[in-house]
Parts: C-alpha cells; sequence; structure tokens
C-alpha cells in the first residue's frame, strides 16, 4: 500500500511528449538506478512554496535553479519547459491552502549524456509551532575560510546541489546537542547560513543577512523579507556577521520557503529575543506571497 498522501503530484520532463512533460503516478518507481541522481547526487534542485496552487518566487527559484546548473556544468535547463511544469503541477495543487514542489535536474544515466528533469508537489510540512514558539540553534563550523567561494570555486558552496549529506548531517549533530537546527559558521568566524535556510538578524530598525559573496546560497525568501522590511520603514543590508553579532541582536530567524520564518530563540543555549508581533507580520506577508 502507497503512504503518499493524495495530493502528491509528480511530472516528469519528456522530450517526447507534445507538451516536453507528463504526469506519472508518485507511487510507482520512476528513477533509474544508473542515473547519477541516485548514484553520485549529481544534480541540482530547488524547492517553493505554493500557495493556493500559486507558486511562491517562482522567477526567482527558477534563476537560481539556473546558475546552480551553470555550476555544475549541466546542460542548461529550459526554464520557458520548467515554469509551464510547475504552474502544471501546481493547477493540480491549487486545492491545498499550502503545498510545496520540489524541482530536480540530474546529469541523468552516467554515459547517456541526457538529463533527467522532474518535478514532485505535496502538502507543506507543518512548521506552525516552529514559527510561533521559535526553534534552538547550534552554532557548527563548516570547515571553510569565508572567501571559499572564490579560492575553491568547484566545492560548489553557491549551489543548490543534490549532494545533501553534509547538510542532514549537521541538522543530526544539531539534534544530538539538544538543539533543533544548524548555523553554519566558517573556520574563520563568519556566520554563513543554516543546512537548509538564510540568516537574518535585526539591530533596531535595521535587517541584516550574510553577503552574498559568501559561499552560501542567495536566499530567495531573504529578498521577499527585504520587501517587507522597506513597506514598514525599515532599513536593509549585507554584511560579514558574527556570533556575537547574532548574540546581541534584537531578533535572529532562519529563512526558508518553505518553514518561511522561523525565530531562533536560543543559540548553543544562551537566549535570543523573540519578536512574535513582528515574526507573525512576516510569515503573514510571506504566505500570501504570488510573485
Amino acid at each position: 500500500m502507497s503512504s503518499r498522501t493524495p495530493a502528491d503530484v509528480l511530472a516528469i520532463l519528456d522530450p517526447r511528449h507534445p507538451q516536453g512533460f507528463d504526469f506519472a503516478d508518485p507511487g510507482r518507481p520512476a528513477l533509474s538506478v544508473l542515473d547519477l541522481a541516485a548514484t553520485r547526487g549529481d544534480g541540482v534542485f530547488e524547492t517553493f512554496g505554493v500557495r493556493s496552487g500559486h507558486p511562491q518566487a517562482l522567477e526567482a527559484h527558477l534563476a537560481r535553479f539556473e546558475r546552480s546548473a551553470a555550476s555544475l556544468d549541466l546542460r542548461t535547463p529550459p526554464l520557458d519547459l520548467w515554469r509551464r511544469a510547475v504552474l502544471a503541477v501546481g493547477g493540480r495543487l491549487a486545492a491545498d491552502d499550502f503545498a510545496v514542489i520540489k524541482i530536480v535536474l540530474s546529469r541523468g544515466i552516467e554515459g547517456a549524456d541526457e538529463p533527467t528533469g522532474w518535478l514532485h508537489g505535496r502538502i507543506a510540512p507543518d512548521h506552525s509551532i516552529a514559527r510561533t514558539d521559535g526553534i534552538d540553534v547550534a552554532v557548527l563550523d563548516r570547515g571553510y575560510r569565508h572567501d571559499v567561494s572564490s579560492t575553491s570555486p568547484w566545492l560548489l558552496q553557491g549551489a543548490k546541489t543534490l549532494s545533501y549529506a553534509v547538510n542532514t548531517a549537521a541538522l543530526r549533530e544539531a539534534v544530538r546537542r539538544g538543539a533543533d537546527d544548524a548555523i553554519f559558521i566558517s573556520s574563520d568566524g563568519v556566520v554563513l547560513e543554516g543546512p537548509t535556510s538564510t540568516v537574518l538578524l535585526r539591530r533596531g530598525d535595521h535587517l541584516l543577512t550574510p553577503d552574498l559573496g559568501l559561499p552560501i546560497l542567495d536566499g530567495t525568501t531573504q529578498g521577499s523579507v527585504f520587501e517587507f522590511a522597506t513597506s514598514r520603514g525599515l532599513t536593509t543590508g549585507f554584511s560579514h556577521p558574527t556570533v556575537a553579532d547574532l548574540e546581541h541582536a534584537d531578533g535572529v530567524w532562519l529563512l526558508s520557503s518553505v518553514r518561511l520564518a522561523a525565530p531562533v530563540r536560543s543559540l548553543d543555549g544562551r537566549p535570543i529575543p523573540v519578536d512574535r508581533e513582528f515574526t507573525d507580520a512576516l510569515v503573514a506577508h510571506l504566505f500570501e506571497r504570488r510573485g
């Protein structure tokens, strides 16, 4: 018996199909065991929220998808095709208040020179407790200097690749330390990002996030948060924050496309103030995004 929910939707890119993709049964095998996504994690992906059938920050995600593919020397994804496929999957999730779509592009079967692409949509996990109560976070050393993107670009620190074993190992380590999530710092003490999130901190009326020149992903949710901040008269910027900056901030959040904005209530056991009113307003704004 399949354990999938009725809302599960799977679409496979297929150049033989008139529309370039076709829907498939998510409960049946669809990926070859020889695909490099499975054997090497050789591919890229994006995950984003879907509000009543409308994908959120779609163009920002597609742009990052294309940049990640270029970093891996993958064939340039045809964004028009991916956009149509996303909208088609989103249409089948329209009855759900909040869902999630993951798009994946792999190098394909080794030696075949034909990429594999698919999209999977489902009801989003419930992160309401994390948004309202906050999360405890552990600080973990990523083991790289803050300038590793320029000194060692082959480490792919700015690409959203399928190779997430380190990220999930970091989350398990955070749990072992009694935390819910983690924030990576560089070996020379610069705050980077979470395993699946962007770091945001507040100082008075100023919101800051780690600079995009650091070895981090360009956060799509962060862009929406800065738009929200500007609408409320707050200023925004980028910096090279330290752990001390987080500890003395007026608030710290981890941002992501599905959890949206989770306030950090403690950092390695040290309390961080949680602004519930601001968090509630921020989450409400992110829920209602359509672009």
